[in-house]
């Protein structure tokens, strides 16, 4: 019948660490090749042009560049890295447009 019920630090000394997920890189950020974008769980945001998504979803910069988030409500959002010509070849396409 002996139980000792007035130590209960012993059973709760377990918690896991933060996963520090997150947005990392915001729209119009500069980004070096490799630097990670976002880490999430699953897909909630999709990788674009120029970005790669790891095996835990983490997405990360293939080229340097200047981050870009598309798409919104109903859509896939997705984030893209352009290069600085890029950039202008699609900004010179929208004023045509």
């Amino acid at each position: 019948m002996a139980h000792k019920k007035g130590q209960g630090t012993s059973r709760n000394g377990r918690d896991s660490n933060p996963k520090y997920r997150g947005v990392k890189r915001h729209d119009g950020c500069e980004v070096n090749a490799g630097e990670i974008l976002v880490r999430q769980k699953g897909t909630r945001i999709h990788p674009g042009h120029n970005v790669g998504m790891g095996r835990d979803f983490t997405l990360f910069a293939l080229i340097p560049g200047k981050v870009t988030y598309e798409g919104g409500e109903k859509t896939r959002s997705r984030v893209s890295v352009y290069s600085a010509e890029e950039l202008a070849k699609k900004m010179a396409a929208r004023k045509q447009a």
